[in-house]
């Protein structure tokens, strides 16, 4: 860079893969692998903050449990959920489907005014890529210049010894990940029982660990930012969502138009020049490959790099910072200041708003459910002037206490329960109990061939935990 200044110091680069294409491909349409120059700055110094206390989570909430239950578990094979230690069964998987459409717009409400800021700094592959296998890349090969160096130099010892320890390393990381994820499946338990106990005993469970970890190396060793450029619906679906009032990282090029290389006592403004020096060094810090200068493209995903590169030039050369910035399309055309307008107040209100309705759903599914079913080609019996039905009950505790239960027939009213056991039933925590019942009318009582009936379930205080609307059946009257 021939740039001379008593405040700025040279940055060496090599610009030649930027001259006549940038991003991952290149003219001929084969992939171009890209050398990130290694960020600093301001949001490179929060984003890291933020990534080491995800991965903090990641690695240490599968240990955590909640009543005795872990805090996250989706065990699809035993049909056993967790969230926030609180069981989910089959009957409760409308909320979870509600909680996916919620999800969904929510997604798409915050991507209309926040764009991808998600991508950047909270989507696990930008945390796992950018904050552990790309530092793992740094300390060993260095940073972008001697990274390329190394990339065109022969298979000497050097480049075989710093490959292998490279790889090696991936492939160690890839298995830990894996074996963490595992653990929001299977529980930690059967994981460490897993490794114990060795491979053969638990060969399926072994193989999906090993396809999963081949998986997670092959995304970050060689994929890479080509997930999220080619591979992440959430991108693609960026397109159509973000407009002018979307904030996202923008250069401003009000501002920077028309770029020239600096120049030592010279009147930018005077000779028509804006204040981009055209260093591209937001350009070698791009960990997708892209010019930011040229507009907002899909491949970028807001991680800010550029904006802490720019940064750093601008302050060097004594000229005002946030050429690049967080703004919208609307604010750069404008050059006004940004303001929080009422679109923006009213989308995160209603974010606000769904994810209450989303936890209201998930901590209001109650203590107890019960279910009450004829036996398939039952049908009553009339004895001594009543009428007898049969049920078979199913009776789920989704609580962690132990529950001791009575069961009464609330309307109509003089319905009596016969049962083939104790007339008390106790219930275990996170227990789903199945019997068989006899509910009795007298013949008068019943008006119907098929009158309603409500069945409710009581605790040990009294009070009426769940109740079940079903079917009584009887004879066929002719009501004149």
């Amino acid at each position: 860079m021939n740039i001379q200044s008593d405040n700025f110091q040279p940055i060496e680069t090599d610009y030649e893969d930027f001259r006549n294409s940038v991003g991952t491909m290149d003219q001929s349409g084969k992939r171009k692998w890209v050398f990130p120059r290694k960020p600093k700055g301001k949001y490179t110094n929060y984003r890291n903050y933020l990534s080491y206390l995800l991965l903090a989570l990641f690695f240490g909430l599968p240990f955590i449990k909640v009543n005795n239950n872990p805090i996250f578990l989706f065990n699809v094979v035993d049909r056993r959920f967790f969230i926030f230690g609180q069981p989910f069964y089959l009957q409760d998987f409308f909320i979870l489907a509600l909680g996916a459409v919620t999800s969904v717009i929510f997604v798409m409400l915050f991507t209309v005014v926040f764009g991808r800021i998600f991508c950047g700094w909270l989507c696990p592959q930008t945390i796992f890529m950018e904050s552990v296998f790309r530092k793992i890349e740094y300390w060993i090969e260095g940073d972008r210049n001697k990274q390329m160096k190394l990339d065109r130099q022969e298979w000497d010892a050097e480049k075989i010894r710093k490959r292998l320890t490279k790889w090696t390393l991936f492939a160690l990381i890839s298995v830990i990940i894996t074996n963490v994820m595992f653990m929001y499946i299977v529980g930690y338990e059967e994981v460490f029982k897993i490794i114990t106990e060795g491979p053969v005993d638990h060969s399926l469970k072994f193989l999906g660990m090993i396809g999963f970890a081949i998986a997670f190396y092959f995304t970050f060793a060689w994929l890479r930012e080509q997930v999220c450029t080619l591979v992440c619906p959430y991108g693609r679906l960026q397109g159509v969502l973000i407009d002018k009032q979307t904030i996202n990282v923008y250069y401003d090029f009000k501002r920077g138009e028309n770029r020239s290389k600096w120049r030592n006592n010279e009147d930018r403004k005077a000779v028509g020049k804006g204040d981009c020096i055209d260093c591209h060094q937001c350009v070698v810090v791009c960990p997708t490959g892209i010019d930011i200068r040229n507009g907002q493209q899909l491949e970028c995903v807001n991680c800010t790099a550029c904006i802490d590169a720019c940064d750093e030039i601008m302050e060097k050369v004594g000229l005002p910072k946030g050429l690049i910035r967080y703004a919208t399309e609307a604010e750069i055309e404008s050059q006004e200041k940004f303001k929080f307008t009422s679109r923006m107040k009213a989308t995160a209100a209603f974010l606000c708003l769904l994810i209450g309705f989303l936890g209201f759903l998930m901590y209001d599914r109650g203590t107890m459910e019960a279910k009450f079913i004829k036996p398939a080609g039952s049908t009553f019996f009339v004895k001594n002037g009543k009428i007898t039905n049969s049920f078979i009950y199913t009776l789920l505790n989704k609580t962690n206490e132990r529950k001791v239960l009575t069961l009464k027939v609330v309307a109509p009213q003089n319905g009596e329960i016969d049962f083939f056991g104790p007339n008390t039933i106790i219930l275990k925590g996170d227990q789903i109990l199945k019997g068989n019942i006899n509910i009795t009318f007298p013949e008068k009582e019943i008006q119907f061939s098929k009158q309603n009936m409500t069945i409710g379930v009581f605790d040990e205080k009294g009070e009426m935990v769940d109740s079940f609307e079903t079917i009584f059946e009887g004879p066929f009257k002719l009501l004149l």
